[in-house]
């Protein structure tokens, strides 16, 4: 009996042994996979220039654009200024906004600055007194105009003239992202005050 007890359990090892080594070597059917995200950052950007004119404020050189110019200021007359703002061809779509201060706007002509923005479609931002908002969204590689000339008033006075000798028309451009903002009013709104910590692109 206890013969047959240890040829039993020397059998049922030996048999285990077996099982052991077939399901050792034994192929399993598999298989994976990833994804991998790569990153790259975004960026909005614009510059802001205008057409070289010369003292008598039309244009030369239409193929170069600079970033101040010089008027010499005449009843009647018109002056040749187009400040256009630029996006970037890599830039993402974005809001553009244009701060205009104008410090001749009581002798203008009846085209003036402010008129020629709205046909252009620009329009004051909700709150601001002079900074204005184009109408729709531009994507990279757009150009966007802000006026085109400046006129003078034909029944101004020398002397009324002379207290405009060194004023300006300053204009300062923004863009903020398109993403994540229904509107250009939401937009300002949200992240201008970014603005007060960067200096213009030159």
């Amino acid at each position: 009996m206890k013969n047959t007890k240890k040829a039993l359990l020397a059998l049922t090892c030996a048999v285990m042994l077996v099982v052991g080594s077939v399901m050792g070597t034994m192929a399993y059917l598999t298989s994976t996979d990833e994804v991998v995200n790569t990153f790259t950052v975004g960026n909005v950007k614009i510059t802001l220039d205008e057409a070289k004119v010369d003292e008598n404020g039309k244009e030369v050189e239409p193929e170069v654009r600079v970033k101040e110019n010089s008027y010499k200021l005449l009843p009647g007359h018109e002056y040749d200024k187009d400040p256009t703002v630029h996006v970037d061809a890599t830039s993402e779509d974005a809001w553009i906004f244009v701060e205009i201060t104008n410090e001749i706007a009581a002798i203008e002509d009846e085209a003036t600055v402010a008129a020629q923005m709205a046909t252009n479609g620009w329009t004051l931002v909700e709150g601001e007194t002079n900074v204005y908002k184009y109408k729709e969204v531009v994507s990279g590689g757009e150009d966007v105009v802000v006026f085109e000339t400046i006129k003078i008033k034909g029944a101004v006075e020398n002397e009324e003239l002379a207290e405009y000798t060194e004023n300006t028309i300053k204009v300062v451009a923004y863009a903020i992202q398109e993403d994540g903002f229904a509107t250009a009013d939401a937009a300002w709104a949200a992240a201008h005050g970014q603005f007060e910590k960067e200096t213009p692109a030159q």
